[in-house]
């Protein structure tokens, strides 16, 4: 059974210490650092941009995993790969023709992925899943970090795991938003193979056992 990841969220990172976390990070058990990317636009809420993301590629020693909350995301794809992402998953709510955009991000050497609203449904990705490498699974609105977990994830990822299942496609599903370990060993049960944890980590007493913690949790 191949191993479950573990991705902490760099936008609950401490901005002032921003090195000493991602240290924290690259000497942990965790996998990838999850980069979010909110433009104040598509999501209400302006996260940080290309300078950051540069910054924290200077000192990160695993997977940049960076999730595109924001619109027209194709314009900036060069962009993202030039700046070290190796994954890049767009939002399928802002992309008119998704098929092309994958292409495009694969095109740059990353592998791609498709981010999903809690309302929007997995079937909408029926057509396109063996071009897809990554599902990232909005489990709390997108936009603001420490919201509540949203219930309705758990049958949404199992849905999904079908489609994957079903298309014989190595897509990976990732859950992004209120990740605890009061509900991380029931999604991977339900077919998660990488989460994401911002606020449980970093508001952690001490967010390196937090994460050998999760990570021991969801391949037990």
């Amino acid at each position: 059974m191949k191993d479950r990841l573990i991705a902490p969220s760099v936008l609950a990172a401490d901005f002032g210490n921003l090195q000493r976390d991602i240290e924290m990070i690259n000497n942990s058990e965790a996998d990838w650092f999850h980069i979010d990317i909110m433009d104040g636009v598509f999501v209400p809420n302006i996260s940080y941009g290309m300078p950051v993301l540069d910054a924290i590629n200077r000192h990160a020693k695993k997977t940049i995993d960076v999730h595109l909350m924001i619109i027209d995301p194709d314009r900036y794809i060069k962009e993202f790969a030039a700046l070290g992402a190796n994954n890049l998953s767009v939002h399928y709510e802002a992309c008119t023709h998704l098929h092309r955009t994958l292409q495009a991000i694969k095109a740059e050497g990353m592998k791609a992925g498709v981010a999903l609203n809690p309302h929007t449904s997995v079937d909408l990705l029926e057509d396109v899943i063996g071009d897809i490498d990554l599902v990232c699974m909005m489990s709390v609105n997108p936009g603001f970090g420490g919201q509540s977990f949203i219930e309705n994830t758990y049958k949404k990822v199992r849905q999904l795991k079908e489609i994957i299942t079903r298309n014989n496609a190595s897509t990976l599903i990732e859950v992004d938003g209120g990740v605890t370990d009061k509900n991380a060993a029931q999604l991977v049960e339900a077919g998660a193979d990488v989460l994401v944890a911002g606020s449980f980590v970093f508001k952690a007493e001490d967010p390196s056992r937090t994460i050998k913690n999760l990570k021991s949790l969801v391949n037990s």
